[in-house]
């Protein structure tokens, strides 16, 4: 068990109230101590190597309980298990039907519930469609409200805890997160949605509308709302980053897992990127644009996902890239393919850096004329007790969905900003050539 989880668990015994926006710590005599003004809240976030998929924790219900999360950049919203011997709480409230909760879901449905009254089982109370979008399943679930508890930061340090009152999430169950890694209870959906947890949390704290996301193989961290994203030893990466537009694919993105649903006149609510193209050792690799833009019916483009592990490549844009890759380490033998991975290489014919393996660095160039710019240590994924080496990056068939699913195995230890309000994102590319990592959040003090 990670300290940053344990440190969580102590100091919730800590009790919290918040006033617009200010949060004050008491000690349990009911003394207030200081006051502390959030700008962000801080999770920490965890590989389950099982599964490649990122996992947080937050507090919920009453009492307080930590919930496994798996962490979806793209998702919906909040949801967790609610089975009869799951979900517990004195202070969960359904939303009834017609109420501003509803409207904010977008809910379609409203019934009644012949197994309650109980957490995800009302009458007149609003559903919706629960998506898994790691195994892509969905089953319909009741939406409602309950009490949430994150930790606050100044981006530098972890402050006290917030407790946020009838937070709106919806009710999945265990059944539907059988593939989610162990002991995950639900996915926090952090995409373009009114009732994303991002979306929920700004206005309820009075936070920016944004978030940062950095990943590792290991642990990382998340932030919600404006901070400075300090991580040790103090390397302050916010006045690093470099910006590029947020795109929105006028069309749901999401596999119809029920017929109605999602309306496709929804747009997507996945975080788009506009590639222009894309560079190998510095030449431009032949790809073709229609394939790069979104078109309108929603195909093509590039867009960043968590649940996606490696980057998915529409098979014309696949061939082309590793064509090219091969062509520029021509002298260096390859082995046979591994798994979903076809371009393979003994690990001890390649160096190593700073940056990881020392391969053809792979640009991507994108609006604003801004490069990011993959390295080894994200293009290069060890396989086979790490005797063999391979790129990344996954065969998506002819007609893909999306074009280029950039996956977590290449954002890990970059920085990625989501500025909702804006329609921005900014990223720092990779940090290792900063003395510095996606695991150096200093979880272990607070400010």
């Amino acid at each position: 068990m990670s300290s940053s989880f344990i440190l969580l668990c102590l100091i919730f015994s800590i009790s919290l109230s918040i006033t617009t926006g200010e949060v004050q710590t008491q000690a349990q005599s009911g003394k207030a101590r200081r006051s502390f003004r959030a700008r962000a809240l801080v999770l920490p976030i965890t590989k389950d190597p099982s599964t490649n998929q990122y996992i947080t924790t937050i507090f919920q219900r009453t009492p307080l309980k930590p919930i496994r999360l798996t962490l979806d950049v793209g998702g919906k919203a909040l949801w967790v298990a609610c089975d009869r011997a799951e979900y517990n709480s004195s202070t969960y409230r359904p939303a009834l039907c017609n109420s501003p909760q509803c409207k904010l879901a977008k809910s379609k449905s409203c019934g009644d519930c012949w197994d309650g009254p109980r957490p995800g089982c009302n009458n007149n109370t609003c559903s919706n469609v629960v998506y898994n979008t790691v195994d892509r399943s969905g089953q319909i679930g009741d939406l409602g409200t309950d009490v949430v508890a994150l930790q606050s930061t100044d981006g530098s340090n972890p402050g006290p805890i917030v407790r946020v009152p009838n937070l709106l999430f919806s009710c999945g169950s265990l059944f539907l997160g059988e593939n989610l890694a162990n002991g995950v209870k639900g996915i926090a959906g952090f995409g373009r949605t009114e009732t994303s947890l991002p979306s929920l949390l700004s206005p309820a704290l009075g936070i920016d509308k944004k978030f940062a996301i950095c990943l590792s193989s290991s642990k990382g961290v998340a932030f919600l709302g404006d901070a400075p994203y300090t991580l040790l030893p103090n390397v302050i990466i916010s006045s690093r980053l470099v910006y590029t537009p947020l795109l929105i694919n006028p069309v749901s993105t999401v596999h119809p897992i029920i017929k109605e649903f999602p309306d496709k006149s929804w747009p997507s609510m996945e975080y788009f990127i506009g590639v222009k193209s894309v560079k190998v050792n510095g030449q431009i690799v032949p790809l073709s644009p229609n394939l790069l833009k979104i078109g309108p019916k929603g195909n093509g483009g590039t867009k960043i996902s968590t649940t996606s592990p490696y980057k998915v490549l529409q098979t014309s844009i696949y061939n082309a890239i590793t064509k090219a890759f091969t062509k520029a380490i021509s002298k260096v033998p390859r082995v046979g393919p591994v798994a979903s991975f076809g371009t393979c290489y003994k690990a001890s014919s390649l160096g190593s850096t700073r940056l990881g393996p020392a391969v053809p660095s792979i640009e991507l160039v994108l609006g604003n004329n801004v490069t990011w710019t993959i390295f080894g240590a994200n293009s290069m994924v060890a396989v086979n007790n790490s005797e063999v080496l391979c790129l990344g990056f996954v065969d998506g068939g002819k007609k893909p969905r999306t074009s280029i699913v950039i996956g977590g195995h290449q954002i890990e230890d970059n920085l990625l900003e989501f500025d909702v309000g804006k329609s921005r994102v900014g990223f720092s590319s990779t940090l290792l050539g900063r003395q510095t990592t996606c695991a150096n959040f200093n979880f272990t003090s607070r400010a």
